[in-house]
């Protein structure tokens, strides 16, 4: 990833959905299986410890059972999401709604997508997502401050463990963050490989830019 491509970390602005993209140098299909397998999303996905799925809709939604094991708690959340391969030039897309009772989770009801655009360099794996700020008014406080930019950094993070396991073979476990801590030289993630914005910004929000089946999942 070239210096180019990269950007600082999401600051003040209007626009408050969060937007994670990197580039992985993958066949689409590796990508999209290691995205779409729950037993493997958890594995290099940081916000997730397990997801479980539980149903099946008519309209071929996967509605799904995810937790959080943060060792002293366990956040708990449901959610539904639906992967689909078409698109302009072998772009695929992803949506999810989620949601949480669990008065402990720093973020409450949400909605977001993922886009795979394939390019002569892989694929641009993208995410846009928003969702409601947890713990009340406290909540709402620290969530532009400190909650929305660490839930940015464990994204793109996370998109970074992708990416190695992906285009390098290298296992998430490998890559967990207390291993970047020991001394030596062993391979890392890192956020900052990752956009924090539209690389073109046009007249759409990002959650305007969501494909069409994350709206259709709320009806």
């Amino acid at each position: 990833m070239t210096s180019a491509r990269r950007a600082s970390r999401p600051g003040a602005r209007r626009d408050a959905a969060l937007y994670v993209e990197i580039v992985i140098r993958a066949p689409m299909e590796r990508v999209w299986e290691l995205t779409q397998e729950p037993s493997a999303h958890v594995r290099w996905d940081g916000r997730f410890t397990s997801i479980r799925p539980t149903a099946v809709r008519e309209d071929g939604a996967q509605e799904f059972a995810y937790e959080l094991d943060l060792g002293v708690h366990t956040i708990r959340g449901t959610g539904v999401s639906r992967g689909e391969r078409r698109g302009r030039a072998g772009e695929r897309t992803s949506a999810l709604l989620f949601d949480t009772t669990d008065r402990l989770s720093p973020l409450g009801a949400g909605r977001g997508y993922w886009r795979y655009i394939p390019t002569d360099d892989g694929v641009r794996f993208l995410t846009g997502y928003d969702y409601a700020p947890g713990w009340g008014p406290l909540g709402r406080v620290l969530d532009p401050l400190v909650t929305r930019r660490f839930v940015w950094w464990l994204t793109a993070w996370s998109f970074d463990r992708l990416r190695l396991w992906a285009e390098e073979g290298i296992p998430p476990e490998q890559t967990g963050w207390w291993r970047s801590l020991r001394p030596g030289r062993r391979p890392r993630a890192h956020a900052r490989r990752c956009l924090s914005r539209p690389p073109r910004p046009g007249d759409l929000t990002i959650m305007q830019n969501a494909p069409s089946s994350l709206a259709e999942l709320g009806r």
